[in-house]
């Protein structure tokens, strides 16, 4: 399923093969994965470009039963409304605007429609969001931390690491999931996971082998063409 790549684009080596075959995995085998894979592939994703070589990455992996632990807990949490405030530093524009607000909005019932939601049906909604705090079953869950001192060169730099993240995942047959949700209940994971206030939870990355049967995972997502965001001049 996630080996496949959009029809009207020809990867022309293993590179972009990678990546045009991720995908945002919602749906994942039991399969482990061993420590030694995800350190390799955190080590291949720090030679992301990072300005004046700062570096500003910094993760927890989680696993086994600490993974278990953690997701109990924030399901918990959300399904108590234990927060409402929404991330540190806002993801999305308020409010929000064309052409993007239409992007959203088609991504969100596309995904919805391959599984089953209909609109109003709020529990089933709110059974998919506590599904995103377990990492969508994945066997490993990390949450990625920035200091909060640091300025928008540093989150631009971070940016090219995670995507370095799911380019080197699908280099080894594995896929990710990279998921906004846990920098909206950054007290809940600070709680759980004894993190200092020092830092700012800019997102979690689910990462393991996709679940062939998981119907999210039909979802392909539509992207607008180069012609249509660029400029090309003296060619």
């Amino acid at each position: 399923m996630t080996d496949l790549v959009p029809s009207d684009i020809v990867p022309a080596n293993p590179t972009e093969a990678a990546i045009l075959s991720r995908r945002a995995v919602r749906g994942f085998l039991p399969t482990p994965v061993p420590q030694a894979d995800i350190e390799h592939l955190l080590n291949v994703a720090a030679r992301a470009p990072s300005g004046t070589n700062m570096q500003p990455w910094r993760l927890i992996a989680l696993a086994g039963q600490p993974l278990i632990n953690f997701t109990a807990g924030m399901v918990a949490g959300f399904k108590h409304r234990a927060e409402t405030g929404g991330s540190e530093r806002p993801y999305y524009p308020t409010p929000q605007y064309e052409p993007y607000l239409s992007r959203r909005r088609k991504l969100g019932w596309d995904l919805y429609g391959t599984l089953g939601i209909a609109r109003g049906e709020t529990d089933k909604m709110a059974a998919h969001g506590a599904r995103n705090l377990e990492y969508f079953g994945a066997p490993v869950g990390l949450i990625c931390m920035i200091d909060r001192k640091l300025q928008v060169g540093s989150w631009i730099d971070y940016g090219c690491f995670l995507e370095n993240i799911a380019i080197a995942a699908r280099g080894r047959g594995l896929d990710t999931c990279h998921m906004a949700i846990f920098a909206e209940f950054h007290t809940t994971v600070r709680r759980l996971l004894d993190l200092p206030e020092d830092d700012i939870i800019v997102c979690g990355v689910a990462i393991g082998y996709a679940d062939p049967g998981a119907p999210a995972n039909a979802l392909v997502t539509t992207r607008v063409p180069a012609s249509a965001f660029s400029e090309f001049r003296g060619f």
